[in-house]
């Protein structure tokens, strides 16, 4: 095993400037190719050369010519690199990383709209890119994205479960909540909706850990009353066929008004229980170089900049 105390100081950058400079044999060529200053260069050969213990170069006038010695350890050198970049490639497979793949996990009310446009955007981007798509809740979501299940998500953020430490966060757009009732209810539509005043009515709503459901439980709480829940469901396509069928009023995002506008009535919340969720695509930070990840933040953005200009 080699002496930690010899190696310790060996870094790769060094092994860099010394390959670039047996290839261009020169320290101005060096520096110039390397976008750093010539000093760099010196010290970084200088040190390679203390930490190998053996002379590497001879000073012949203001040039340094590459001893038997330094032809040796390139060709060790080219070796060495060639087999870290294998294992990279190879801990990047291990990792599902950059393989032509992208694992994203999504809210079911974004599949409406928001995740057909970014994937249409994709695969301009990146025609060979496949893209999984996998449903759940906010909470589910969150897990299999720490557990590296999922390469990135689409979902309603709230400062208290992301930590933004460890997470890189892209917001897309801000949405309403809405009462959502059957047909056959009164409701008056020129009114916004004071929760006091249904009191008496039956409620079907979304499972915990979902984000509407977390904004269900905080609304019912401001209006002072715990409401009557018939059924928890666990998507949202199911909650609103529900309330479709008479079942139950419930609480709604604003983007799956366009779907639902005519078969169930809206009505936008009173003041004190007036909320927002904030959608946003979500990722690890340390993948914030990940090619398709940035492919895809590039497209979250354009997304975001075109609702923006709608507004």
């Amino acid at each position: 095993m080699m002496n930690q105390l010899t190696t310790n100081d060996i870094t790769f950058r060094k092994l860099s400037i010394f390959m670039t400079f047996m290839e261009k044999g020169n320290i101005a060529r060096t520096a110039e190719a390397l976008n750093i200053s010539g000093v760099s260069v010196h010290r970084a050969l200088h040190t390679l050369e203390e930490n190998v213990r053996c002379p590497l170069f001879v000073h012949k006038g203001r040039n340094l010519i590459a001893q038997p010695a330094a032809w040796t350890l390139l060709e060790y050198c080219q070796e060495v690199t060639q087999l870290m970049e294998r294992g990279l490639e190879e801990a990047r497979k291990t990792a599902g990383v950059g393989q032509g793949r992208l694992r994203v996990g999504t809210l079911y009310s974004l599949t409406l709209e928001t995740v057909p446009h970014l994937i249409m955007g994709m695969k301009l981007r990146r025609p060979d890119l496949e893209l999984d798509l996998t449903m759940g809740s906010n909470e589910a979501l969150l897990k299999m994205l720490e557990d590296g299940v999922l390469d990135a998500i689409l979902i309603s953020i709230s400062e208290s479960e992301i930590d933004r430490n460890s997470l890189e966060v892209l917001p897309l757009f801000h949405d309403d909540i809405y009462l959502a009732a059957p047909m056959s209810a009164t409701l008056d539509a020129t009114m916004k909706a004071d929760l006091r005043h249904y009191r008496n009515e039956k409620f079907v709503s979304l499972a915990e850990g979902f984000a509407t459901y977390a904004g269900f439980q905080e609304a019912f709480h401001i209006a002072g009353f715990e409401p009557e829940i018939v059924t928890r469901v666990n998507d949202i396509f199911s909650m609103l066929s529900l309330v479709q069928a008479g079942v139950g009023f419930c609480l709604m995002p604003g983007r799956m008004k366009k779907m639902y506008e005519n078969t169930v009535k809206l009505q936008k919340l009173a003041e004190p229980y007036q909320m927002q969720q904030l959608i946003a695509i979500v990722f690890a930070r340390n993948r914030e170089r990940d090619p398709s990840l940035l492919a895809l933040a590039a497209e979250g953005r354009m997304y975001a900049r075109t609702l923006n200009q709608n507004v």
